[in-house]
């Protein structure tokens, strides 16, 4: 996808603070410090748009990214840091689930896990709460380029043994530094929101046969 236009948006806490504007959106969820904000700098081209930091669990809100007026980048906070207090877990936690099970415009969550290591316990239940759920996901392995390519399916593999990844489900591996998966991921985003306007097109046109049926009967 070529970037036009970025903007960050808001950091949102609240469901009254999400944008109004129905935009396709898809969250960026993973462990804190595994990489979000620099999957989503790489994805748009800007090195500082989304703020990196070396303090895991500094991101506490839902933070917006508006790409090309089009599209949603929704990042996480990160969960998984032992100390951030029980309290602000629990929020974390309250806020996360709100909007997965509330958020209409949400078009798939990309669950971000480190390569290099197996999924964490919070990786493994984020992923099976969002199979219950049956909200689509797509696995992002990041940081492809901190070992060997020769290593990349060994560890993929393991991965998805771990989760218990579904054949149904996408994989994309991923680089923040070389760029790798970018455009992959982007063709993933955008034939995702090309289905999803199909299937509201072809929604609407049942609504409308179903009214002029009813039209016809009437008469």
């Amino acid at each position: 996808m070529k970037i036009t236009n970025v903007e960050f948006v808001i950091s949102a806490v609240r469901p009254d603070q999400y944008p109004v504007d129905a935009l396709p959106e898809f969250a960026l969820a993973g462990r804190s410090n595994v990489g979000k904000s620099s999957l989503i700098n790489r994805m748009i081209n800007r090195k500082g748009l989304a703020r990196t930091s070396a303090q895991p669990g500094k991101t506490q809100q839902l933070n917006y990214y508006r790409v090309n007026d089009q599209v949603y980048l929704v990042d996480f906070p990160g969960y998984g840091y032992a100390k951030v207090s029980k309290v602000q877990r629990q929020q974390f936690g309250q806020m996360i689930e709100t909007f997965l099970n509330d958020r209409e415009p949400l078009r798939m969550v990309l669950l971000i896990i480190d390569i290099r290591h197996e999924p964490s316990k919070d990786d493994i239940l984020m992923y099976d709460w969002l199979k219950h759920y049956e909200i689509p996901v797509c696995v992002v392995t990041t940081k492809a380029d901190k070992i060997p390519r020769s290593k990349w399916d060994k560890h993929v593999k393991m991965i998805k043994t771990s989760l218990g990844f579904h054949p149904a489900d996408r994989h994309v591996l991923f680089s923040s530094e070389t760029g790798l998966g970018r455009d992959e991921l982007w063709a993933l985003i955008n034939t995702t929101i090309e289905e999803a306007k199909a299937e509201a097109a072809e929604a609407h046109e049942a609504e409308e046969a179903e009214e002029t049926a009813e039209v016809s009967l009437e008469k």
